[in-house]
């Protein structure tokens, strides 16, 4: 993508499976090959099932985590082996919120020391402005100002998470990654949460990476979405066209499983069987094809690549290659046909 934020070419990471049952020079294949872009001020959803990558991916952005192989780009600069003050300045531009609020924050500390802690650590401004930051940021969250001196333990799940965010915007990052920030809350504090996470990247302009399994969410506030399955991207595209005509066989289905209040709203069956294979032993070929109810023989030997289906909609998958190559030729044949033939 040009001008990307964030780009992340051919990542890779595989872990060492342990247990008695694997042999030594076994791994888990977290990801394979993933490649992903981030525009500066998008709003990007990661999803899939769990154990397809998505928080190895997350992990790895981050520098938390370091790949086995590939590269990830930040303003064009390779982050994967920075060190010293060019990575601490990558730390400040990049920030985290986790999955559970309350094991990210520290239980001694009272909420306004957890917010200021970034502003220490990397000196910015004087005490009284640190202070005047923190205040503006609990404020900016929706945490009222006698919540500064409360400790985790006296805050509700929803108020924690409101702290961690708090936090990952003391630096005023570019880019924000989201771990499932909301699946340990109860569902009205999650659309709250949610709501708050895209009126704050819309309002700063920050690019914000959320990863989640829940496609009605990415559906309500995302821009683009990437699709993951096993350690592979198995699509990718701006929400309108892959909720709107998804062609990966998975899309379909996480899609057709998406519960909506309407019931006026046809939804066809789930087309997927089974359970996601064991990342130690991934299928060759599609990954997918094992659980694919149209899976071709190619499917089983040949892994697909991603290949377009629109300016910035990409899927791999043979099946839906072929169908649309088919569609292209029968509709070059009858633009043939129907030409006057000159004489």
């Amino acid at each position: 993508m040009t001008g990307a934020l964030l780009e992340v070419r051919g990542l890779t990471k595989h872990f060492p499976a342990r247990g008695a049952l694997v042999g030594r020079s076994a791994v888990v294949h977290a990801l394979d090959g993933v490649d992903l872009a981030v525009a500066p001020g998008e709003l990007v959803g990661i999803v899939g099932e769990s154990g397809s990558g998505k928080t190895t991916l997350a992990r790895c952005i981050l520098g938390l985590t370091a790949p086995t192989g590939g590269e990830i780009q930040f303003h064009g600069q390779d982050i994967t082996h920075l060190r010293g003050a060019a990575r601490r300045e990558f730390r400040r531009s990049v920030q985290p919120i986790f999955q559970d609020p309350y094991a990210s924050l520290d239980p001694r500390w009272p909420i306004a020391r957890t917010v200021r802690e970034p502003l220490d650590a990397f000196g910015i401004g004087r005490p009284a402005e640190r202070d005047a930051r923190v205040a503006a940021l609990l404020d900016r969250v929706g945490l009222p100002g006698r919540s500064a001196d409360r400790r985790p333990h006296e805050l509700s799940g929803g108020q924690r998470q409101r702290v961690g965010i708090a936090a990952a915007l003391a630096l005023e990052p570019e880019l924000i990654v989201a771990d499932e920030p909301v699946s340990a809350l109860d569902v009205p504090v999650q659309a709250q949460i949610l709501n708050l996470l895209a009126e704050l990247q819309r309002d700063l302009g920050l690019a914000l990476v959320l990863i989640t399994h829940n496609l009605a969410v990415v559906e309500h506030i995302c821009d683009r979405a990437a699709v993951l399955y096993l350690g592979r991207l198995a699509e990718e595209g701006p929400i309108d066209e892959l909720f709107g005509d998804p062609e990966h066989p998975y899309t379909q289905a996480l899609m057709a499983a998406i519960p909506y209040p309407d019931p006026e709203r046809r939804v066809t069956a789930a087309r997927i069987q089974g359970e996601i294979p064991s990342p130690i032993h991934p299928p060759a070929g599609c990954r997918f094809h094992p659980r694919c109810l149209v899976a071709i023989e190619r499917c089983r030997a040949d892994a697909p690549e991603l290949t377009a289906f629109g300016p910035r909609h990409r899927a791999a998958c043979h099946v839906a290659r072929a169908r649309a190559d088919s569609a292209l030729a029968s509709a070059v044949g009858a633009a043939v046909v129907s030409t006057p033939t000159g004489h």
